[in-house]
């Protein structure tokens, strides 16, 4: 898969966004603002997700305490999402905080955009600049005629224009959209358009159903094609399912260097053991394996080890019993009950 070529954004000590990186894996803080103890409750629970990189709110002067704390309770990375206040986000910078997202159009003209980039720079901080359905500029609107692609492209595109003329690049740019074919389309224009690192997300993209099945759609499409660097599953439920979420669309394009795909029948007539118990109990117990394997978990015994030939290690179910196999070649019967743990020896071998 040919990927596109970005430029590498750093943020914080370790993490880099773009370049030859990883796709980054983000969410945000919905706990009430002010609350401390919550939001850092959620940070914590969050890191110990995998989350790469946290956003939080920060409309208020007080959020700023909520930012020092989460800097001594997590190492995860921290953003803050500024609306119309340039002062917050000169004041999130003091407090510690390792990127910034604004819209430089609403915090206050040229001067205190190069205020905040200026500080950015000195602190070696990246900005997150972007559009989303809402902050469609009104003469673009009227240009293009509604929220189309090309309108947002174009927003987002003026947007990093304003920072560029405060001579900052430290840039990631998002187009998010809930329209998903919206949201592709945007987003496509753009990667031609520069070579900033750009973070994917379906906006408002629902409760955590609908909300996974969209998310997988457009960002999924997208990373398919190369495009994207970072991202974040947004749902309408706890932020911690939006990792999990986003960790499954990257695993589905074999994008977590060590994380193992399963292949599962989805049973027919013939089949004759509980194959989606089994494919159940392997799913579950893969989540502790780290190596960057196929596992194949198929329902018959003729058919099973030729259709998952490619997968590195599998096994395929007859009439209480069932058959391992490597590559499609089979290496062994084994009883149905003894089947899986059978076949996570195999896969501790490998």
């Amino acid at each position: 898969m040919e990927t596109r070529k970005s430029r590498r954004v750093q943020v914080g000590e370790n993490l880099f966004i773009g370049g030859d990186a990883p796709v980054v894996v983000q969410s945000m803080l919905n706990a009430p603002q002010g609350d401390i103890e919550a939001n850092v409750q959620q940070a914590r629970e969050l890191s110990a997700a995998g989350c790469q990189l946290i956003r939080l709110s920060v409309t208020h002067h007080t959020d700023i305490d909520t930012i020092r704390a989460l800097k001594e309770a997590v190492k995860v990375p921290l953003v803050a999402d500024i609306q119309m206040n340039y002062e917050l986000a000169l004041e999130s910078i003091d407090a510690g905080i390792d990127k910034i997202r604004i819209n430089p159009r609403y915090i206050g003209g040229p001067d205190k955009v190069r205020e905040v980039a200026d500080k950015c720079k000195e602190h070696h901080i990246p900005i997150r600049v972007g559009v989303n359905s809402g902050s469609v500029e009104k003469e673009l609107l009227k240009k293009y005629g509604g929220v189309t692609p090309e309108a947002m492209a174009e927003s987002a595109m003026n947007s990093v224009r304003i920072l560029e003329n405060a001579d900052f690049h430290d840039i990631v740019i998002s187009i998010k959209s809930s329209d998903i074919r919206t949201m592709i389309a945007a987003y496509r224009i753009v990667a031609k358009e520069c070579d900033y690192p750009l973070h994917l997300g379906v906006t408002e993209a629902g409760t955590e159903k609908m909300g996974r099945i969209k998310s997988a759609i457009g960002i999924g499409s997208l990373l398919a094609d190369g495009i994207g660097d970072t991202i974040r599953v947004s749902l309408a439920d706890e932020p911690v399912k939006e990792i999990d979420a986003a960790f499954d669309i990257l695993k589905a394009l074999d994008l977590v260097p060590d994380a193992p795909q399963l292949v599962a029948c989805p049973t027919c007539g013939r089949t004759q053991i509980d194959l989606i118990g089994i494919a159940n109990e392997v799913e579950e117990r893969l989540k502790d394996v780290h190596k960057p394997i196929r596992v194949a978990v198929m329902g018959c015994p003729v058919n099973g080890p030729g259709e998952a030939s490619n997968a590195d290690i599998g096994i395929a179910g007859g009439n209480g019993v069932g058959l391992l196999f490597k590559k499609g070649e089979i290496i062994k019967k084994v009883p149905e009950e003894e089947l899986v743990d059978e076949l996570f020896r195999e896969i501790e071998r490998l």
